[in-house]
């Protein structure tokens, strides 16, 4: 019997995909979301994109958030801490007035308790949305605004406000603590900002 390669039997899952760094959302491009998603009332996923946006959370983190980690009794807290799942770290984040109503409707609507998982799954083979199906969702918001789903992503998400702060603020210090990042260069290079910093100061500077 002849024998298969790994190659011929497993397709990359990247295969056709452009790979690469995927680009946070201009102030512009969240505010079209929201309000077409409040408009649409789409109360999980306006939920869902606003605690995305303030948390800066990987999906894998995001996912599997309970109620109980955001919230104290009835109301939702405006600063939260979750366990990472990549480097078994706690990272604190806040959570806007915005996203504390959007959160808090969706916990009424769900009707979901203290225990149970913020966005849960639908079907039964999972107690909570999957990275893939989160990715799917987030797939959606970009198509419908008209931009090109291969340039963004669910990092579109963590890396959005983190780059917002980063250029009204210039504290890299401060958005490595609000990543969780365990090094500063992984900050640095997760912005991008090296080659932007500094093409942005020789234009700036006359000779």
């Amino acid at each position: 019997m002849e024998n298969t390669t790994d190659h011929e039997q497993h397709t990359p899952w990247n295969k056709g995909v452009i790979v690469g760094q995927k680009s946070p959302f201009k102030l512009k491009e969240i505010w079209v979301i929201r309000v077409r998603l409040q408009l649409q009332h789409r109360v999980r996923e306006l939920a869902m994109f606003d605690l995305g946006s303030d948390s800066k959370l990987r999906a894998c983190d995001l996912v599997k958030m309970r109620v109980r980690d955001i919230c104290h009794g009835e109301h939702v807290s405006p600063r939260a801490t979750v366990m990472q799942q990549k480097t078994s770290r706690p990272v604190q984040f806040e959570i806007t007035q915005p996203t504390r109503d959007a959160v808090s409707d969706w916990i009424k609507e769900a009707k979901l308790g203290q225990d149970d998982y913020l966005f849960p799954c639908r079907l039964h083979e999972s107690p909570h949305i999957g990275t893939r199906q989160y990715a799917r969702i987030v797939d959606s918001w970009v198509t419908e605004i008209g931009l090109n789903p291969s340039e963004y992503g669910t990092h579109s998400m963590r890396r959005t406000k983190a780059s917002l702060i980063y250029r009204r603020t210039k504290n890299l210090r401060a958005v490595q603590l609000l990543l969780g990042h365990t090094k500063l260069e992984s900050t640095v290079r997760y912005l991008g900002i090296e080659v932007d910093d500094a093409l942005e100061m020789a234009e700036q500077t006359e000779i």
